[in-house]
């Protein structure tokens, strides 16, 4: 009976030992459902262990054993308490693109299952130069972005992004801010090769349009090329694939809601875009982009995308019913090598119909009734193209051999024209004809937070344009 009695012991005290164990010694789970395999299988040692406990019950027990069993069973409890915070906001987040998106927007796709949050926000100081009394300095809270994702199974996925623009929701006009859904879109994983996406989505087109979070692109503001050749940021209501041919080439392809050629202007097709809010659907659009990173070149990627579709929207210009068969092509370099970083990218689009449409605005300027229309009087062109290149070094590394933190001088030089060629019967218009020179600094003391200042130098054909001095934030989580 003794002897009995001491085995019983021994077994107790090796549940205990069990029990006491770290939580973070056992392998990490990677989902809920691991998670709970390991609670379950530790309520079962505990239930072992009290019926030990009751079967040891005749024999003398201190109450000093009783308070240590009780203090060892509420560390267990702590321990997977914590265990299941980890598994819903990890310690330290990766941040790393993903299938074309940003390091932010991309947090979804590395949770095992579940909710998934980030974001990023930017703010700046504008300063006008040399202008003429028309416009004004500003300070502005530009965007302040939430990602949020849902990971249903591993094989299917929501990811979304809802921006506040200017700190408001407009008061009456758009340019004082508004509120937007940027993207969402559910992702269905089939293979490595072929995925499904669909919904609101992002446009595969630029360097900007998908990865548009400050941190990943120099100065304040985004390219003019990636804003009125390309326009930023563009999404539509649409369908398609994704994914990797081989490990190095990937590519996007969509069919989308068309854009509305009733929204173009002399500044280029961006105001057509339909952004999923009862876009008008007569026509559809056709849009795909590939990339490539070869092996013997590391640090560099270069890729291209176009988008093709009519326009029209079964609509009346001139008294015309018009196809507007509108077409914008771009392609792209990267070359990141140690602290350099240089880009490259040039987009050129042509307008069908766009005598129909200029007349049409020509005429609501000559109509009471629609002489305020946004578009009245506005020639549009023909033809539009863009490029520019820009030039980054990070020093830290020359001063601070294992330093985290990063500071860039950089460069960019832009050309655009959102009228290189007029319609017939129409005028060039060389006042849309720019060159723009900038340079400045960008300072990262951690990976998640940036400092800008830049200045830019704006020539145009004919006419004059201010100068601007930007200063600003910026930051991912």
């Amino acid at each position: 009976m003794k002897k009995n009695k001491r085995l019983l012991k021994s077994e107790v005290l090796a549940v205990l030992v069990a029990l006491s164990a770290p939580v973070n010694a056992l392998e990490k789970p990677q989902t809920m459902e691991d998670m709970w395999k390991i609670i379950q299988a530790q309520q079962k040692q505990i239930d072992e262990m009290k019926s030990g406990m009751q079967v040891v019950a005749p024999v003398k027990t201190t109450g000093g054993d009783v308070k240590n069993l009780e203090r060892k069973t509420d560390v267990l409890t702590q321990e997977v308490e914590r265990l299941r915070t980890n598994l819903s906001i990890p310690e330290e987040a990766k941040y790393k693109s993903a299938y074309g998106m940003g390091p932010a927007a991309s947090k979804v796709y590395g949770v095992g299952k579940g909710l998934s949050i980030g974001g990023y926000g930017e703010g700046n100081y504008s300063a006008k130069v040399g202008d003429k009394g028309n416009s004004n300095d500003s300070a502005d809270m530009e965007r302040m972005v939430l990602y949020a994702g849902y990971k249903f199974t591993d094989r299917i996925l929501f990811n979304s992004e809802l921006e506040f623009e200017h700190a408001s929701t407009g008061e009456g006009s758009e340019e004082k801010g508004e509120v937007s859904v940027e993207f969402a879109s559910l992702d269905f994983f089939i293979n490595q090769k072929a995925n499904v996406r669909a919904g609101l989505v992002l446009m595969p087109m630029g360097l900007v349009n998908r990865i548009h979070e400050p941190l990943f692109y120099f100065g304040n503001h985004r390219p003019e090329v990636e804003q009125r050749i390309i326009p930023s940021t563009w999404r539509e209501m649409g369908v398609g694939l994704f994914g990797a041919i081989t490990p190095n080439l990937t590519y996007t392809a969509y069919v989308v809601s068309g854009l509305d050629a009733a929204g173009f202007t002399s500044e280029g097709i961006r105001e057509g875009r339909g952004g999923g809010s009862n876009a008008r659907a007569e026509n559809f659009g056709y849009v795909a982009r590939m990339d490539y990173e070869p092996d013997s070149l590391p640090g560099v990627s270069v890729g291209g995308s176009a988008y093709v579709g009519n326009s029209g929207q079964n609509q009346t210009f001139a008294g015309q019913k018009a196809d507007v068969f509108t077409q914008l092509y771009e392609a792209h370099v990267q070359w990141k090598y140690r602290g350099l970083e240089f880009r490259t990218l040039g987009s050129w689009g042509h307008i069908g119909d766009a005598d129909l449409i200029s007349a049409a605005n020509i005429a609501r300027l000559n109509a009471p009734v629609d002489s305020d229309h946004p578009n009245a009087g506005q020639v549009i062109g023909s033809q539009n193209y863009g490029w520019y290149s820009e030039l980054g070094y990070d020093v830290l590394p020359l001063l601070w051999k294992d330093t985290t933190q990063y500071f860039a001088p950089f460069f960019r030089y832009e050309k655009l024209n959102t009228m290189a060629k007029a319609p017939s019967g129409f005028a060039n218009d060389p006042t849309r004809d720019w060159q723009i020179f900038q340079m400045g600094l960008q300072y990262k003391p951690i990976p998640n937070v940036v400092i800008k200042a830049d200045y830019r130098n704006y020539m145009a054909r004919q006419g004059s344009l201010p100068d601007d001095f930007n200063l600003g934030f910026g930051f991912i989580f």
